[in-house]
C-alpha cells in the first residue's frame, strides 16, 4: 500500500479568517476516515454539525472530556485534542490551533499529536504563521502552505462603552469583568450576550443564537472566542491587555491579541478593533508596534513547544513520575511547569494510603486516569487531589467501578436551579465532572445511564443560566433615560456620529438618516414613543441645518432610486428626502416631500422644494433630452403633419419606445418632411419599433421605467435591464407594457433589444437576394444573444421562414404577417426546420 500511496504532511499557516478549518474539513470529508483536534469541546461541537450535515449523524463521531456521541461504524471523529482517539487509523488527521503547543497548561497535549499523530493518507496542521520555523525544524518533509486573511483588519482607537458600533464583542479576562461589563452595555445599549469558555455548549450556544439574530448586538466574552468560534463581529473591544494565566498576571503577546481581534470581520467582510474606554481614566493601549504587527498579521516567530513525555513508566509510583519529569533532548521543545494532572500526581505520591494501592502497572495506569480528571471548578492541584484520591480507591477496591450511590448524591446535591449566575455556573462546572465520568465505561457500571442523567442536568443548569444571563443582561431601556427624556426644562447635550447615531447626554436614543430619526431597535413600543417625543424636541436645529444644506447641495448629491419597488424615490447623500407620483403627464410627474420633512418650518420645506424641482428638472434634460425635444416637435404649430404628431403623443406616453404595429395607420401617413423632421430629432422607424435612439442607454432608461410607472400607477415591477445586456430572461408577473417601455422585444420567453433588432433586420435586409433562402451566419445568432428556438421566432416576427438548404438552416422572405399579430409561441418538432437550428453553434 504503502508504495502505491504516499502520505502527505501539509501545515497551512495563516492569520485568523482565513478558510484554515473549513477548507481542512472539506479535505477530511474527501477522505474514506478522518480524524481533527480542537482546542475547544465548543469548537469541535460546532464542526462536528457542520459534518453531520456532509455525511450523516451515523457517519460522524463526536468526542470531548464530556461529551461522547459514538455511533457503531462511525468514519469520522470530531475532538478536543486531549480526547483524539489514538488506536483508530485514519485516512486524515487534522490539528486545528496547533499554536496551542506553547500554551504551559495544554501545550504538551498539542505538541504529542503534532509530532506523533498522523492519517494514513494525509495530515494537516493548521496554526498561525508564528509556527513556520518549528515545523521547519521539527517536521522537515512538511509542505507548508500560506493563507491570507480574507479580509481587512484595521485599529479603530479607543472608544466609550456608549459609543461602541453595533455587532461589537468587548472581551474581558475574567467572569466579574465580563458580567461588569454586561452590566453597563445594558444600561447603555440595550442589553448584550455573555460567552465564556466555562460555559456548557447548551448555554452558549443559547447566548449566540441571541446574539447572532440581532436581539441584541453586543457580546461580552473571555478570549475563549479567539479559538476558531465564528460569529457575526464587526469590531472587537479589548476591556484590558493583561490577564493573570494561573501562575501570573502578564500583559498579552501580540499574538494573542491579534488570534483575539482577527475575530472581527467575517469572509470578505472588514473588521476592526480597540480598547474600550470605561469612564474617565485614560487606559493604557497598544503599542503603536502591536498595532502595526496586527494589522499586517507579522508577529515574532515561537522558538520553543512544551512538552511531555509522552512514553511513561507504570513499574512503579516514582518511576512514573520521573518518566513525567523528563527532559526533551530537543532545543525546539522545552518541559514546563507540571499541569494540574502531574501536580495532583504528586501531591496523592505523598498520601501513604494511595502509595500502597498503587502496586503494578494495571493500578499504576488507573491512578494516572484518575489524575486525568479535569479540574472544571478550578479549584487547585491540592484540593482536586482530595477528589482523585477518592476516585482511585473506588476503582481499586470492590469490583473496581465507581459507586452508583456516591454518583447519584453528587448528581442529586447539584440539580438545583435557584441561586445566582456565579452559582448555577459553579454547579455546570461540578456536572461536568460527573459527565466526563459518566463516559469511562471503565469507571461505572452503566455509562449509558450516567451519561443520560448527566446530560440532563447539564442541560437543565445550563437552560436555567441562559434565563439568568437574559434577565440580568438584557434590557431595553435603562429608567436613567426615560426620566431624562421626560425632563423638558433641561439643556440635554444632543451628539450625532458620523453613523447617524444621535445620543442624549450620552445614552444612544436612535439613529438619524437623513430627516428620518429611528427609535433605538431595542426599546419597547411604549419605550419608542417616548424617543421619538425626545427626538422631535431636541433634533429641531439640526433638521433645520440640514434642509439648509441641502438646498445647497450640488447635483451629485442626489439620486432617483428605482430598482421595481414603487414610487421611485428621491435620496439625498442616500437618504430618502421625496418620491414622484403622477403629474400632468408622463413627463411631467410631480415631486411629493418625504412625510419625515414634516417636521420643517414651512420655509424650509419650500427651501427643499426648490432645490428638487431645479435637480429634477436638469435631470430630465441630461436623461430625457432628447425625448423632450421630440415632445417639442409635436407640439410646436404647423411644424409636422397631424399624423406626424399623433405618432409623436403615443411615443412620448410610451417614454420613447413604440410597437410599430401599434402606430401602423400613422407611419403609412407621414410625408417626407415628416420623416426628415423626425430622424433629425433622433426618432427611428424600423422593421418593428418606433423608438428615440438616445434615450436607450442604461441611466435613461431607468429614468423612463420610474416616469411610466408613476404615470401608469403601476405597484410594482421588475428592476431595469442590467446595464451591456442585449437578451434577458422575461418576468411572468411584469406589467403589461414593462418590456416596451424598456426597449426590448419579447420573443419565446426571452426579450431582445429593439436597437439590435433593427441592427439584425437592416443585415438581413443586405444579405437576402429577393425571396431567395439564404444561410445565416452564426455571428447573428451570437449578436442578439438569444436561444436558437427563440431566435427562429424572432426571424418568423420579422417576415423570415425556415427553409433546409442542403442539409442546413436556411431563411427565406415572406413579408410580415397580413394580419399583423406577432407569432404565437409553439413547441418545436424534433422533425422540423427548427430542430436543424437548434443544432448551430453559439457565437
Amino acid at each position: 500500500m504503502s508504495g502505491l500511496l504516499r502520505a502527505t504532511l501539509t501545515a497551512v499557516l495563516g492569520p485568523t479568517n482565513t478558510g484554515k478549518t473549513h477548507l481542512a474539513v472539506e479535505r477530511m470529508c474527501g477522505h474514506a476516515s478522518g480524524m481533527m483536534g480542537f482546542p475547544l469541546r465548543l469548537l469541535a461541537r460546532e464542526v462536528y454539525d457542520r459534518v453531520v450535515k456532509i455525511k450523516g449523524a451515523n457517519q460522524v463521531a463526536l468526542i470531548t472530556g464530556e461529551e461522547k456521541i459514538l455511533p457503531e461504524g462511525a468514519r469520522y471523529f470530531l475532538c478536543t485534542a486531549e480526547s483524539m482517539p489514538t488506536d483508530r487509523e485514519v485516512a486524515f488527521v487534522g490539528l486545528d490551533e496547533a499554536q496551542t503547543g506553547a500554551d504551559l497548561e495544554r501545550g504538551h497535549v498539542f505538541t504529542d499529536r503534532l509530532l506523533h499523530r498522523r492519517g494514513y493518507a494525509e495530515t494537516m496542521i493548521l496554526g498561525s504563521e508564528t509556527l513556520r520555523p518549528l515545523i521547519r525544524r521539527l517536521l522537515p518533509d512538511a509542505e507548508i502552505v500560506t493563507r491570507p486573511r480574507f479580509s481587512t483588519l484595521s485599529y479603530a482607537g479607543p472608544k466609550k462603552l456608549s459609543r461602541l458600533p453595533k455587532r461589537t464583542a468587548i472581551v474581558a479576562f475574567s467572569a466579574e469583568d465580563v458580567y461588569a461589563l454586561a452590566e453597563m452595555l445594558r444600561r447603555h445599549k440595550g442589553g448584550a450576550a455573555v460567552v465564556m469558555g466555562g460555559l456548557s455548549p447548551r448555554t452558549r450556544n443559547a447566548q449566540v443564537e441571541l446574539y447572532q439574530s440581532g436581539e441584541v448586538d453586543y457580546l461580552v466574552a473571555t478570549d475563549a472566542i479567539g479559538m476558531g468560534l465564528n460569529m457575526d463581529i464587526a469590531h472587537v473591544a479589548f476591556a484590558s491587555l493583561s490577564k493573570f494565566d494561573g501562575h501570573r498576571h502578564r500583559r498579552l503577546s501580540t499574538a494573542e491579541m491579534a488570534q483575539i481581534a482577527g475575530r472581527a470581520g467575517r469572509y470578505q467582510k472588514d473588521g476592526s478593533f480597540g480598547m474600550v474606554q470605561l469612564g474617565t481614566e485614560e487606559v493604557r493601549g497598544f503599542e503603536p508596534e502591536e498595532i502595526e504587527a496586527i494589522e499586517n498579521h507579522v508577529f515574532p516567530p515561537l522558538s520553543q513547544l512544551v512538552w511531555r513525555n509522552a512514553r511513561l513508566d507504570f513499574a512503579t509510583l516514582p518511576r512514573l513520575i520521573g518518566s513525567l519529569d523528563e527532559r526533551p533532548t530537543t532545543p525546539e521543545l522545552f518541559r514546563a511547569h507540571d499541569a494540574v494532572d502531574l501536580a495532583v500526581l504528586k501531591s496523592l505520591a505523598q498520601d501513604p494510603a494511595v502509595a500502597d494501592r498503587a502496586k503494578g502497572h494495571a493500578r499504576m495506569q488507573r491512578l494516572w486516569a484518575a489524575c486525568s480528571l479535569p479540574d472544571y471548578r478550578k479549584t487547585g492541584p491540592e484540593q482536586h487531589a482530595r477528589l482523585v484520591g477518592r476516585v482511585f480507591r473506588h476503582l481499586t477496591e470492590g469490583d473496581g467501578k465507581l459507586p452508583g450511590e456516591w454518583i447519584a448524591a453528587e448528581v442529586a446535591n447539584l440539580d438545583n436551579v435557584n441561586g445566582d449566575i456565579a452559582t448555577i455556573a459553579d454547579r455546570i462546572s461540578a456536572a461536568r465532572t460527573w459527565t466526563y465520568v459518566a463516559h469511562r465505561g471503565d469507571w461505572v457500571e452503566d455509562t449509558t445511564l450516567w451519561a443520560e442523567r448527566t446530560r440532563a442536568l447539564e442541560d437543565k443548569l445550563s437552560d436555567a443560566l441562559h434565563q439568568r444571563l437574559t434577565q440580568r443582561f438584557v434590557d431595553r431601556r435603562t429608567a436613567v433615560l426615560l426620566r431624562d427624556l421626560k425632563i423638558r426644562d433641561r439643556d440635554f447635550g444632543v451628539e450625532i456620529d458620523g453613523d447617524g447615531s444621535v445620543a442624549v447626554e450620552g445614552e444612544v436614543i436612535g439613529t438619524l438618516h437623513g430627516f428620518r430619526f429611528k427609535a433605538d431597535p431595542t426599546a419597547r413600543a411604549g419605550e419608542k414613543r417616548l424617543l421619538l417625543a425626545a427626538a422631535e424636541r431636541r433634533l429641531t436645529g439640526e433638521l433645520a441645518k440640514r434642509a439648509r444644506l441641502l438646498a445647497e447641495a450640488a447635483d451629485g448629491a442626489f439620486e432617483l432610486a428605482f430598482d421595481g419597488d414603487m414610487p421611485p424615490r428621491i435620496l439625498w447623500n442616500g437618504a430618502r428626502i421625496g418620491s414622484m407620483v403622477q403629474g400632468r403627464d408622463a413627463l411631467n410627474p410631480k415631486v411629493e416631500l418625504d412625510r419625515s420633512l414634516a417636521a420643517l418650518t414651512a420655509g424650509d420645506r419650500a427651501l427643499v422644494r426648490a432645490r428638487l424641482d431645479a435637480w429634477f428638472a436638469t435631470q430630465c434634460e441630461q436623461q430625457l433630452g432628447a425625448l423632450v425635444r421630440v415632445a417639442a416637435l409635436g407640439g410646436a404649430d404647423g411644424a409636422v403633419s397631424p399624423a406626424a404628431r399623433g405618432l409623436i403623443v403615443q411615443l412620448v406616453e410610451n417614454l420613447g419606445c413604440l410597437v410599430r404595429e401599434r402606430v401602423a395607420s400613422q407611419i403609412a401617413a407621414l410625408d417626407k418632411t415628416d420623416r426628415r423632421m423626425l430622424t433629425a430629432a433622433g426618432v427611428r422607424i424600423g422593421a418593428a419599433h418606433v423608438f428615440v435612439k438616445d434615450v436607450l442607454r442604461p441611466e435613461p432608461t431607468r429614468w423612463r421605467l420610474a416616469l411610466w410607472a408613476v404615470s401608469r400607477g403601476v405597484e410594482a415591477a421588475p428592476p431595469p435591464p442590467p446595464a451591456g445586456r442585449v437578451t434577458i430572461e422575461v418576468e411572468a408577473t411584469a406589467p403589461k407594457d414593462f418590456y416596451d417601455v424598456a426597449g426590448f422585444w419579447v420573443i419565446d420567453g426571452q426579450a431582445v433589444r429593439i436597437d439590435m433588432v433593427e441592427r439584425l433586420a437592416r443585415a438581413m435586409h443586405q444579405k437576402r437576394d429577393g425571396r431567395s433562402a439564404f444561410i445565416p451566419d452564426d455571428m447573428w445568432v451570437a449578436s442578439v444573444g438569444m436561444r436558437r428556438e427563440g431566435f427562429a421566432r424572432l426571424m418568423r416576427a420579422l417576415g423570415y421562414r425556415l427553409k433546409s438548404v442542403e442539409g442546413r438552416t436556411a431563411f427565406e422572405w415572406r413579408g410580415p404577417r397580413s394580419d399583423g399579430q406577432r407569432p404565437a409561441a409553439r413547441p418545436l418538432s424534433e422533425h422540423s426546420p427548427f430542430a436543424v437550428l437548434a443544432g448551430m453553434r453559439r457565437g
